[in-house]
C-alpha cells in the first residue's frame, strides 16, 4: 500500500495523523521542530526537521507516496508554496488542508503584524500577545514592549527570544496549550489585559475559546488577518480523498 506523506503543524494536521494510525495506513509526519514531534501519536513515522524545498522533492521521490498532504500553519505561506512546488516537481498528487476562518464579529483587525503594533499604540493598557515567539520583532519597540505580555511555549529558544527582543522577563508567560476561555480570562485578569491579540487561527487553534475569553472579560480583541485566501479542503474530506485514492 502507498504511503501518505503529510506536512503536520496544526491540529488538523495532529488528528489526521491519529486517524492515520488509527486506520492501519502507512504515513510519514513531517514536522520543523522536536517540540511537535512530541505532540505526535506514539507510533508515528516522523521526519524532524525544517526543509527546504529541494529537500521535500527528495524526501516525495523517494518514500513511495501516493498523496502529499499540507497540513501547516494558515500563516505559513512559504512553506506552503515550497510543499506545493515540491509536489509539482516529484509528480506527487498535493491536497491542502486548510482550517476554517473564524469570522469573528465585534472585533479590532489589522493586516498584518507591523499594523497591529502600531494599532496597538493608539490603545491603552496591557496587552497579550498569542501570535507566538516567531512575530515578536513588531511588538519590541519602546513604549509598547513594556506592556506586552507574550505567551509562548515553553522551551528555551521561545524565551530566549522574548529576552532578546527586550520583553521584561516577568511579563513572558511559557505555556504550553491548548487553552481553555476560564485559562485565557484567569490571564487576561491576572495581568490587567485590556487587548487581546491574535491571529484568524479558527476553531482548532484556540480561536473562540480567546474571543469568548475577551468578551467576558471586557477586553479588547485585535484579530490579525491570514497573510492569504486560500482554497482547500476540510479534515474530513481530506480523510474521503485517501480513502479513494488507496481504493483505487
Amino acid at each position: 500500500m502507498n504511503k501518505i506523506l503529510l506536512f503536520g503543524g496544526t491540529g488538523e494536521g495532529r488528528a489526521l495523523a491519529e486517524w492515520l494510525l488509527a486506520e492501519g495506513i502507512p504515513h510519514t509526519v513531517c514536522v520543523a521542530t522536536e517540540y511537535g514531534g512530541t505532540l505526535l501519536p506514539p507510533g508515528t513515522e516522523a521526519h524532524v526537521g525544517r526543509m527546504e524545498q529541494a529537500e521535500m522533492e527528495e524526501l516525495m521521490r523517494a518514500g513511495g507516496y501516493a498523496l502529499a498532504v499540507d497540513a501547516t500553519h494558515p500563516y505559513a505561506v512559504a512553506v506552503t508554496k515550497n510543499i506545493r512546488s515540491a509536489a509539482e516537481a516529484a509528480c506527487l498528487p498535493y491536497l491542502r488542508l486548510v482550517r476554517q476562518a473564524a469570522g469573528e464579529e465585534g472585533c479590532l483587525r489589522a493586516a498584518d503584524m507591523a499594523a497591529a503594533a502600531q494599532r496597538l499604540k493608539e490603545l491603552p493598557g496591557n496587552v497579550l500577545l498569542t501570535t507566538g515567539s516567531k512575530e515578536l520583532d513588531c511588538f519590541a519597540v519602546p513604549g509598547l514592549a513594556e506592556r506586552c505580555f507574550p505567551r509562548v511555549l515553553p522551551m528555551v529558544d521561545s524565551l530566549e527570544r522574548c529576552l532578546a527582543l527586550g520583553f521584561p522577563p516577568r511579563n513572558i508567560l511559557c505555556m504550553q496549550g491548548p487553552f481553555s476561555k476560564e485559562l485565557n480570562a484567569a490571564l487576561i485578569r491576572q495581568y490587567d489585559i485590556r487587548t487581546l491579540v491574535t491571529k484568524d487561527t479558527g476553531g482548532a487553534g484556540g480561536f473562540a475559546e480567546k474571543a469568548q475569553a475577551a468578551a467576558e472579560t471586557g477586553c479588547a480583541l485585535l484579530v490579525v488577518d491570514r497573510p492569504r485566501q486560500e482554497a482547500g479542503a476540510s479534515l474530513e474530506d481530506v480523510k474521503a480523498e485517501i480513502r479513494r485514492r488507496l481504493e483505487a
